[in-house]
């Protein structure tokens, strides 16, 4: 892994990030969406003070992480919904480990103090990932959308800072 840094993301990166991002909707196992949202609809989604890049020494994006928040009511401020995605090719060399700490400690630095994730449960290396990154199983919500013909269900996750009390 030394050979992989974790940087903001910039809109350099949109194609290599909405092709990692399809890359994995198209496994099938990622989330209900199909296509990619145009770098557009994806920017102004997500919080940019939280959206990081995992490259390689070559600058190759390999992966990345992004939050949005989930209400916009006040109450709410501290808590965000993050996705992760990594290139196939860059899987199983801790590249969702590091941006998943990059992002713990970009979200806490600015108090938020809950991170939320909805993943299917045949995404096992997600849900490992996520439980050792400190995320708890809140629960299952049960044939919750349709997705290519089937209904699935998505396991709730969160993982609440122990340091914004």
């Amino acid at each position: 892994m030394a050979d992989i840094t974790v940087r903001p993301m910039a809109a350099a990166d949109a194609d290599r990030v909405l092709a990692i991002y399809q890359a994995g909707l198209d496994a099938g196992n990622a989330s209900f969406e199909i296509t990619a949202p145009t770098w557009a609809a994806f920017d102004a989604a997500r919080l940019s003070a939280h959206r990081f890049v995992a490259v390689d020494s070559d600058g190759t994006v390999l992966g990345w992480i992004a939050v949005s928040p989930t209400s916009t009511r006040a109450v709410y401020a501290g808590v965000v919904e993050h996705s992760v995605y990594v290139d196939r090719a860059a899987q199983g060399r801790g590249v969702a480990r590091l941006l998943l700490a990059e992002l713990i400690a970009s979200t806490e630095a600015a108090g938020i103090w809950t991170i939320q994730s909805g993943i299917f449960p045949e995404n096992t290396a997600s849900l490992t990932l996520h439980q050792r990154a400190g995320f708890r199983v809140i629960g299952v919500r049960e044939r919750v959308g349709r997705h290519h013909d089937r209904w699935r269900d998505v396991v709730l996750l969160e993982r609440r800072s122990p340091t914004i009390t």
